[in-house]
């Protein structure tokens, strides 16, 4: 084996590597320990009493909780509703109650449940749960959206290096036209699965396969104009964006209420959180807070759409400065490669 050979066969290496630590830092830093941070909890009632409890829970909770009182039942209703608590507790001497969304977060409502638990206990109560969604017959947990994302994520960061591989050569318009029939596919593809095979989905369908299309679409347009710029290393780049940071910030496994502030940060526009709290707040919540995740759907798309634009201009001037069989060679090779490299998470 010859010295070339090695560091030929460590520079492939070098990707997979990479992908580990990153898979690594990014699963275990979400996922690892988690956590209440600035759990969004309410006491039901406006009695000195139900303020005490209110206080008290904010002084040992600390930075773990944020804690509110409300007037009524209804208005914790309401609130959870709008997906602004986690949880909320109604004192009762004999039969207290903790209400929670499990369709929003099976583990944040989890979360509220130990807090509220703990206080029942305490009062030698025994506490009752209501949980004021109902998921979908497929779906108890609720976390059916959070796999459709992976799907739907997979098929769309893996058909970059098809896309890259195949379509050297190609003008950028053209492969982004295949990009987009692909995302279309994928799309279909997720609703068939979500749907009429495993009942996660069972309403709202068009709505659901309009967002996957969406988000597949902009994961493509990213994917297709980077190539331009990344070559090989485009497999590994889709992975840091659209799987380790993805993933772990898209509220699937562990709200921002049980995260630490990094993951909790990227939740707030990244287009995994788009796609997924965006599904729950169409399918369980009535909308609320369905806009601003559709406008992150929209926002990649867009950032996508650029990526392309800049990869067009420079994929002009380097067809304008380079012999064409040059041109051409050298993208087929390294999309091989990359193709090669391909890694499904």
């Amino acid at each position: 084996m010859t010295s070339a050979q090695i560091r030929h066969i460590a520079t492939h290496l070098l990707t997979p590597l990479l992908m580990c630590l990153g898979m690594g830092l990014a699963y275990l830093g979400a996922f690892h320990q988690p956590a209440p941070n600035h759990l969004a909890i309410a006491v039901v009632g406006d009695s000195a009493q139900v303020k005490v409890l209110a206080q008290t829970l904010k002084d040992t909770g600390g930075n773990a909780l944020d804690v509110i009182t409300l007037p009524s039942r209804d208005a914790a209703i309401t609130q959870l509703r709008n997906r602004d608590l986690a949880g909320a507790y109604v004192p009762d001497a004999q039969h207290p109650e903790a209400l929670v969304a499990k369709a929003g977060s099976d583990t944040t409502a989890m979360a509220a449940e130990a807090v509220f638990g703990q206080i029942a206990a305490k009062q030698g109560a025994v506490m009752t749960t209501t949980d004021i969604t109902t998921a979908a017959s497929g779906d108890p947990t609720g976390q059916g959206i959070f796999f459709l994302l992976v799907a739907l994520s997979i098929g769309s960061y893996g058909s970059v290096a098809a896309i890259g591989a195949a379509g050297a050569g190609m003008s950028m318009w053209a492969k982004g036209l295949i990009g987009l029939v692909t995302s279309l596919l994928v799309s279909l593809i997720g609703l068939a699965l979500a749907g009429p095979v495993f009942h996660i989905v069972d309403h709202d369908n068009a709505a659901v396969w309009a967002m996957s299309w969406l988000y597949s679409a902009g994961i493509l347009a990213v994917g297709i104009g980077a190539h331009t710029f990344l070559k090989r290393w485009t497999t590994l780049a889709m992975m840091v964006l659209f799987v380790m940071l993805n993933f772990t910030t898209s509220g699937g496994v562990y709200t921002p209420w049980l995260q630490n502030d990094f993951f909790g940060a990227l939740h707030s526009f990244w287009n995994g959180a788009g796609f997924v709290e965006g599904a729950r707040s169409l399918l369980y919540f009535d909308s609320a807070s369905f806009g601003p995740r559709l406008t992150s759907l929209f926002v990649w798309f867009g950032a996508g759409l650029l990526v392309m634009i800049a990869a067009a201009v420079a994929e002009k001037r380097q067809a304008a400065s380079a012999p064409r069989h040059a041109a051409v060679a050298e993208p087929v090779a390294e999309a091989e490669e990359e193709m090669e490299e391909t890694v499904g998470v």
